[in-house]
């Protein structure tokens, strides 16, 4: 036979655009369209509907930048075409290759009961079926104008992210506005050829399959009349049941499909638009789950689920109802999709405490999987948090984006840093947005990496960030691979039966052991400097406000804020999103961001002075408490408790140096600061041990070219290191010193920019801090601040939450060197036996670390360059512009656990207030400063217990007591949410009033303590 293979393909390319497609809508006749703009943000429901309208017609534009035009369309069902189904047609403007990042609609009955949203690929609205002739037709539709900010020219500036400078130019012309006949059999067939012309051209050309669909499709395309389709398509779909009924191979793929819409909590688009894209969805779920019974959809982020429970009550009830149908299914059990790598440890477990506990109390649902397809990294301290959550699967998809390296399982166990393994999914096919496509179907069983000892993956199927989630043809489509011969089977299953399946089928999975690190994305862990440290700041503001409010409570019976510490810490993990936090949103996203930090810390500064103020007695009395929060105790002062003021001992001094520059000294470290106001010299007296690497200078702050080929507030590209400005040059060196400290100041100025440094030693203290101001009006430049440290040591490490990980310093691998911008808390940490050094930080994130053997000695200088500041100009083209100020530390003859005191103690500094008190004792202490405290509160239930977190943050076993202040009658290991749970590995045993602890490396344990009546 000749191989006409070629001509019949085209054929029906060409046949289905120009004929069949439109011959599904065979019959139309126009809308009336009126519309009213709201003068500003979103008006009630009620208003919009009761708004006057103003005629407009098909081609008029509409829509300035972020506003909301109330469009209503109006219309009567032509007698002809009683009996047969009808839809409206609403165009308000889609380019169809942008679902989710343009304008949107949600459709509402006249009595405001919403029907389901408008999107690029859904632009449909049922009317009737069957129809009534001379039906009245009348629908609103609250439209959205959101800009497009990620346009086919991708990241380019615009000033279009924020309604303050995004103008009021109309965006968008409306397009079709039509009643319309919709003829069932003719879109059957659409979908029909669509299954069997993308799995036709997937399959091998030498293969006998691909050659039997192609004649059954030839001999469809013969019967149909091309004048005349809508009669002659039953006919043709009749050549395609042969096909469409062979059965799929026994060792096809299996794939779990289910219904999804990855909605980012913020990114191109405000807060407050992201309410509305979570309703216009799931109204379109909640219907598509009405209409198809084999259909399941799940969507995460509590957050979101209580913003239509406060914003769209009615399309939440349908949420409800479908719920407990067990169809729309929550998952993930966490607030929002956050950001794993820069949350501490408190934040990271209160994500899933107060995700998991929502879809508890709204739902009855416990989840079992994290759901995080589209988070850029994880860190190793995440198995261990979501197994004391309760769950123990996760999934994400994100991992398949890296540059360099191509991870090697789909389904696997991830080990954490401190042991526990969480089974864990990719899906193979590529994408969190799977459209049912035959190429992505096909990519999915090829792409499967563990094929062999394993068969099934996932699927999240629909059109996410306001796209309007899972389509009817997504699902049709679906319907005709459940088991077609040459595809792979294609089932809807919720998340849990997708897992429960993968484990049992692959009992002995491979391991991935520590973080999954993203070789993309790097720059999220230093853009947008401001809302960093609003985070950071929020983090230990609430656990000082914890810690303090609870100690108030049982020493002076003050009311425990329940309500506004529950909202707080919502607001807080909301930002914690992964565009919100990563600094990849728009201006107006991280302009609100700045604002709700500062009136979430006035809060807190309330909520803490309050307390302090009970605790010392603040309305007589004159004595000078300190009060410390900190799990260590410092100036004589007990972690978590209050004391009078202890003044450290020793003399500080700055003695200029005749080549120009200081020494500082204070008893312990001598600090050499030379002519350029760089750190040329740090010994430890006790030792005699230099910390800068010969020839070298630290605090040396180096400005590169920041222009990644893409994602520019997303991305940093390795060549950015080929061009590098040493700032050495000074404006201003100066010395002061008293007895409690000796420091230089350090001006400078470059570019259009100014920056202020003061090193600072203070008494008793074997710690530099280093103060930068910076005055930033840079464009796409990156500036670090590099430490040269005089350390061989071919790893180092980095804290993350509840404890830390190790990296290489090295890059002997391509997995190594693509670590080369990566994610601290609060310190860096460099040892060789016997001897260490830390670097501590009050707010900053990223980091890189290189090494090099010096030629006139051998040696080996470990340099760790701490990223201040970066300059992209998309999605926000003012990024970063204007002053910032952020703190560092450099901790000379550092063992780990000095690491650990010094990183909480620069972001937890004492609070001194005046009062009758002499002493405020700890309600807990620990023996043990290996054991770490990180929250002490009152039990979320109100019984009155309180709640104590614990961790061993050294990386080793250690034991402990645990005492209280009061009398202890028990003390119970409990998960996350404070429920008992059995899971701890170590030892936890209540004996003789206290609480005997033998914890494993990392190993986290929360602790219930129940006080004698």
């Amino acid at each position: 036979m000749h191989d006409d293979r070629t001509l019949v393909e085209s054929r029906l390319k060409r046949v289905l655009d120009e004929r069949i497609r439109p011959a599904v809508y065979p019959e139309s006749v126009p809308l009336e369209v009126g519309i009213w703009t709201a003068p500003g943000e979103p008006v009630p429901v009620a208003e919009g509907l009761a708004a006057p309208r103003t005629p407009i017609a098909v081609g008029d534009a509409w829509g300035a930048p972020w506003g909301t035009s109330w469009i209503t369309v109006t219309g009567t069902v032509p007698e002809a075409w009683a009996g047969r189904t009808v839809e409206a047609l609403i165009d308000l403007g889609f380019d169809a290759n942008m679902p989710g990042f343009q304008c949107e609609g949600l459709v509402y009955r006249p009595d405001g009961s919403p029907v389901k949203g408008l999107n690029p690929q859904n632009q449909w609205v049922r009317i009737a079926a069957p129809a009534a002739g001379g039906e009245q037709v009348l629908l609103h539709v609250e439209a959205a104008s959101n800009p497009v900010i990620l346009d086919y020219h991708p990241f380019l500036p615009t000033e279009l992210g924020d309604r303050e400078t995004a103008g009021d130019r109309p965006q968008y012309k409306l397009a079709r506005m039509d009643l319309a006949v919709f003829d069932e059999t003719v879109w059957q067939l659409v979908m029909d050829l669509e299954v069997l012309g993308e799995l036709m051209a997937e399959l091998p050309v030498e293969g006998p399959r691909r050659w039997e669909i192609l004649r059954a499709v030839e001999r469809c395309l013969d019967a149909i009349d091309l004048q005349d389709v809508n009669s002659t398509a039953a006919a043709a779909r009749s050549q395609l049941e042969g096909v469409l009924a062979a059965p799929a191979v026994p060792s096809a793929h299996r794939i779990s499909a289910i219904g999804h819409a990855h909605i980012d909590s913020a990114w191109l688009w405000p807060l407050r638009e992201t309410v509305r894209k979570v309703a216009r969805t799931t109204a379109n779920m909640t219907a598509l789950l009405e209409d198809e019974p084999e259909f399941r959809y799940t969507m995460s982020q509590a957050q979101q689920f209580a913003w239509i429970k406060e914003h769209r009550p009615e399309v939440y009830a349908r949420v409800r109802k479908a719920v407990a149908e067990g169809r729309f299914v929550p998952a993930g059990g966490m607030w929002v999709e956050s950001d794993t790598n820069m949350p501490s440890s408190e934040a990271m477990a209160r994500q899933f405490v107060h995700g998991k506990r929502f879809f508890l109390d709204e739902f009855g649902v416990e989840n079992h999987e994290a759901w995080l397809p589209d988070t850029f990294g994880f860190t190793g301290g995440l198995p261990q948090i979501i197994r004391n959550a309760g769950s123990k699967w996760l999934l994400t998809q994100k991992i398949s984006w890296s540059q360099v390296n191509r991870f090697p399982h789909h389904t696997f166990l991830w080990e954490g840093i401190d042991g526990t393994r969480i089974f864990t999914h990719f899906p193979p096919v590529d994408t969190y947005n799977c459209s049912m496509k035959g190429s992505e179907i096909a990519h999915a069983a090829r792409n499967f990496k563990d094929k062999g000892v394993a068969r099934h993956s996932l699927a999240p199927t629909g059109w996410g960030d306001g796209g309007g989630g899972t389509t009817r043809e997504m699902v049709a489509k679906a319907a005709r691979m459940k088991d077609l011969e040459g595809s792979a089977t294609v089932r809807w299953e919720n998340p849990a039966e997708f897992f429960a399946k993968a484990e049992a089928e692959y009992p002995n999975p491979p391991v991935w052991v520590g973080e999954l690190y993203l070789e993309l994305h790097r720059a999220t862990l230093t853009s947008q400097a401001r809302t960093k440290q609003g985070n950071r700041r929020s983090e230990n503001l609430l656990r000082e406000a914890e810690l303090w409010c609870t100690t108030a409570a049982l020493r002076t019976g003050a009311a425990y804020p329940y309500e506004q510490l529950d909202r707080i810490w919502k607001t807080v993990l909301l930002h914690q999103f992964h565009d919100i936090l990563p600094g990849s949103s728009i201006a107006w996203v991280h302009r609100e961001a700045e604002a709700t930090y500062a009136a979430l810390a006035g809060e807190l500064e309330g909520l803490i002075g309050a307390a302090q103020r009970a605790l010392a007695g603040a309305a007589a009395g004159g004595r000078e408490l300190v009060f410390n929060a900190a799990p260590h105790t410092r100036s004589a002062v007990p972690a978590g408790g209050a004391a009078a003021v202890v003044m450290p001992g020793g003399t500080c001094e700055a003695v200029e140096r005749s080549g120009g520059g200081f020494t500082l000294r204070n008893g312990l470290l001598e600090v050499v600061v030379d002519a350029d106001g760089l750190i040329a010299s740090v010994v430890e007296l006790a030792t005699g041990r230099e910390t800068v690497a010969p020839g070298s200078r630290a605090n040396l702050l180096q400005l590169h070219p920041d222009f990644p080929n893409m994602w520019d507030a997303w991305d940093v590209d390795q060549f950015y290191r080929n061009t590098v400005t040493d700032l050495t040059g000074t404006d201003s060196l100066t010395a002061s010193s008293s007895p409690a400290g000796a420091s230089v100041r350090i001006a400078r100025s470059f570019g259009s920019s100014t920056v202020v440094q003061t090193l600072t030693l203070r008494a008793g203290e074997q710690r530099l801090d280093i103060d930068t101001e910076v005055d930033w009006h840079e464009t796409e430049k990156f500036l670090k601040a590099a430490f040269p440290l005089d350390v061989h040591t071919e790893r180092y490490a980095a804290e993350t939450q509840f404890g830390h990980l190790h990296r290489p310093t090295h890059t002997n691998t391509s997995w190594d060197a693509a670590k080369f911008e990566a994610c601290n808390h609060r310190f860096v940490h460099f040892e060789e036996p016997g001897w260490g050094v830390a670097l501590v930080t009050a707010s900053t994130y990223g980091h890189d670390v290189t090494r090099t053997v010096r030629a006139e000695d051998g040696g080996t200088t470990t340099t760790v360059r701490f990223s201040l500041l970066r300059a992209p100009r998309f999605p926000d083209p003012k990024t970063d512009q204007g002053l910032h100020r952020f703190r560092h530390a450099l901790v000379p003859g550092a063992a780990i656990g000095d690491a650990v005191r010094e990183g909480y103690r620069i972001g937890l500094p004492e609070r001194t207030v005046t009062g009758s008190a002499e002493r405020v004792a700890p309600l807990v202490e620990l023996d043990n400063d290996a054991l770490v405290v990180s929250a002490v509160k009152l039990a979320d239930d109100r019984s009155g217990d309180l709640v104590v977190r614990v961790y061993e943050a050294g990386g080793g076993r250690a034991r402990g007591r645990l005492t209280t202040s009061f009398p202890l009658a028990d003390a119970v290991p409990c998960d996350l949410l404070e429920r008992p749970w059995d899971g701890t590995r170590g030892e936890v045993a209540f004996e003789d009033g206290a609480v005997r602890l033998a914890l494993r490396p990392f190993e986290l344990v929360t602790l219930r303590l129940r006080a004698t009546a």
